[in-house]
Parts: structure tokens; C-alpha cells; sequence
């Protein structure tokens, strides 16, 4: 527990006296999780947390845990690991909430800051579809792919229903990449260019198709692949 740490060590105190600012990742964990358990105190726990045992990325290992391998650490049970995956959900919230301000659809790079934190972490690739009015205003968005994005499985037809039901003068495709490296790949500009055919004779414009990977994005638009 909090109290079986000498003083110095205390994070609580540490705050009082210094401001959040002043603690570590692992203090600011131990704060959220109070206690830890016979033999391993709060500090410890934290501490086993963010190192390579759960992942090896440090603090971003509290976004690539799930549910059931949180409850496989000593520990760590059913409140410990919802307070560790509303921790998580509150950093991307507060991160896309803080992007929203400078939001621009016409601005990839605004659009990427905006989604970067929900879609950069995922282990499987995610594929959204953005809907626009004329003034290049957000209509809806709608999750339309999960698993691997292919061509095959991603259908025109779904997308530009979607699109039609929203009254959408344009589009936006958005996926990530869980490798980190948002680089179009073949398949990417195969799915973006039937896309890109069937929003042609329809009459929806697609705007842009932005990969996210890790904290970087790519954008067909700016690469002039469109």
C-alpha cells in the first residue's frame, strides 16, 4: 500500500507538494491504482505494468492491454483492471477533445490529430468512412471494415449507401496501420481507386483516404494519389 512506502517515496505527498507535473509515469499509475497487494506494493504493481513483461512500450501499455490479460496479473482484478481501461479511454477522449479545436476536413493533417489516439493503438486494422456536406462539414462517420482492410471485402456499394442515406456531398476513407507505418500499401490504393471510380458516377466525391500509424499519418490527397 501507499503508507507501507517511505515518505519520500509517496506519490500522493510528492503531488501535494510538487503538482502532478513532478511525478513519474509510474507514480502516476500507483496514484490511480491505491494499492497493491501482499508482497508487491502499489509502486511495484505500477512499475511491472509499463515494463516489458506487459508489452514494453511503458506508458502505452495501458492502451494495449485487454480486459482479460490485465486480470492475469497478480494484483490486478476486476476493479483495478475497469480502472486501468477507463484510464485508458479518458487519455484518448481528452487527446481527441483537445484535437477537435483545431479540426479542419479539409486538412489532413487536422483530420489525423483528431483520430490519431483512437486509432493508432488498435492491433487490427479499422476502417472509417467520414461524411461531409458541401461546407466540408461532418455529417456522420461510420466504422465500415474490421480485420484486414481488402478490397474485396470493403464494398462501394456499402460506402456510397451510407453516404447517400447521410445526403453526403463528399467522403473521407480513414484506416490505421498497426505496424506504425502508414505507407500506402497496394492494396490500400487498390480499394482507394474503386472507391474514388464508383463516388465518381454516383456523385460523391471522395476528398481523401488518410492512414494512420504511429503518431504519423499518411494522406492520398498530399500525395497526389487521387
Amino acid at each position: 500500500m501507499i503508507n507501507d512506502i517511505c515518505k519520500n517515496d509517496r506519490p500522493y505527498e510528492k503531488c501535494l507538494e510538487h503538482g502532478a507535473v513532478s511525478l513519474s509515469d509510474t507514480e502516476l499509475l500507483a496514484v490511480l491504482l491505491r494499492t497493491g497487494v501482499k508482497g508487491l506494493d502499489v509502486l511495484k504493481l505500477a512499475q511491472y505494468l509499463l515494463g516489458p513483461d506487459c508489452g514494453g512500450e511503458g506508458i502505452l501499455n495501458i492502451h494495449n492491454l485487454t480486459l482479460e490479460e490485465l486480470k492475469s496479473i497478480k494484483g490486478i482484478g476486476n476493479v483495478k483492471a475497469i480502472q486501468i481501461l477507463c484510464l485508458s479511454e479518458l487519455a484518448k477522449r481528452l487527446s481527441k477533445a483537445n484535437a477537435k479545436e483545431g479540426l479542419a476536413f479539409t486538412l489532413p493533417s487536422t483530420i489525423a490529430e483528431y483520430y490519431m489516439e483512437e486509432m493508432r493503438h488498435r492491433k487490427q486494422e479499422h476502417i472509417k468512412l467520414l461524411m461531409l456536406n458541401s461546407k466540408s462539414k461532418l455529417l456522420g462517420e461510420t466504422e465500415v471494415s474490421k480485420g484486414t482492410v481488402n478490397a474485396s471485402l470493403v464494398s462501394p456499394r456499402e460506402l456510397f449507401i451510407e453516404a447517400l442515406n447521410k445526403q453526403a456531398v463528399s467522403i473521407i476513407l480513414l484506416h490505421n496501420h498497426p505496424s506504425g507505418d502508414p505507407t500506402p500499401s497496394t492494396t490500400d490504393i487498390l480499394l482507394t481507386k474503386r472507391v474514388q471510380e464508383a463516388g465518381d458516377l454516383i456523385g460523391i466525391e471522395l476528398l481523401d483516404h488518410i492512414i494512420i500509424g504511429d503518431n504519423c499519418y499518411s494522406s492520398f490527397a498530399e500525395r497526389k494519389l487521387l
